[in-house]
């Protein structure tokens, strides 16, 4: 007779488990990343070693000076994006956004959210939006820990917030739409959630 208990415990979990997934694609979410799933849903530019590694997708070599990205196969206009990401102190790494050109990803093709804990220039590190948004207050450092960025960009404007805080803020027109791309430049950087919404 305890068995039914602990059985019904058991579906109680997994309809849970499958009715959160079911929940966000419901809700207009795609999942892009999730923990080392994934890496079919981009397109590889650079020469950076992008590996499943410990239940993420992750980078810490270049074969080359190119800097590697994982480029969304779809474009997207107004979105919302959720990234959960890990960092080493000295990466250099950033989500992309509305970029011009799929096969040339740069910061001035594109709108940054940038990780990098040491840039030289710490006004547009991490949380800013490079060339275009200063970080709002004082630099949160990513190195070391896990992370979750939000990043809304609906029109010209695009809001940033970085581990529940807002971190910089861009009215913009430059890029109306473009995928989406995950950078590696240096150091480690590891991915194990991105979704995507389009609003």
């Amino acid at each position: 007779m305890k068995r039914i208990p602990a059985i019904a415990t058991l579906l109680v979990i997994a309809m849970t488990v499958v009715g959160c997934a079911t929940m966000s694609s419901m809700m207009g979410w795609t999942t892009l990343i999730d923990g080392g799933k994934g890496l079919d849903n981009f397109d590889r530019v650079g020469s950076s070693n992008w590996a499943v590694v410990d239940g993420a997708i992750q980078a810490d070599k270049k074969a080359g000076k190119e800097n590697g990205f994982l480029v969304s196969k779809n474009a997207y206009k107004d979105f919302q994006i959720r990234v959960e990401f890990w960092s080493s102190d000295d990466a250099n790494s950033g989500i992309f956004m509305r970029c011009a050109n799929p096969k040339v990803i740069t910061d001035k093709s594109c709108y940054e959210a940038n990780i990098y804990d040491q840039r030289p220039d710490p006004s547009f590190g991490t949380g800013g939006i490079v060339h275009h948004a200063k970080i709002i207050g004082p630099m949160q450092k990513a190195g070391g820990k896990w992370n979750s960025y939000e990043i809304t960009a609906k029109g010209p404007n695009i809001v940033v917030v970085l581990n529940g805080v807002k971190t910089s803020e861009l009215t913009h027109t430059q890029f109306a739409s473009g995928p989406i791309a995950l950078q590696h430049g240096s150091g480690v950087i590891k991915f194990r959630k991105v979704e995507i919404k389009p609003l």
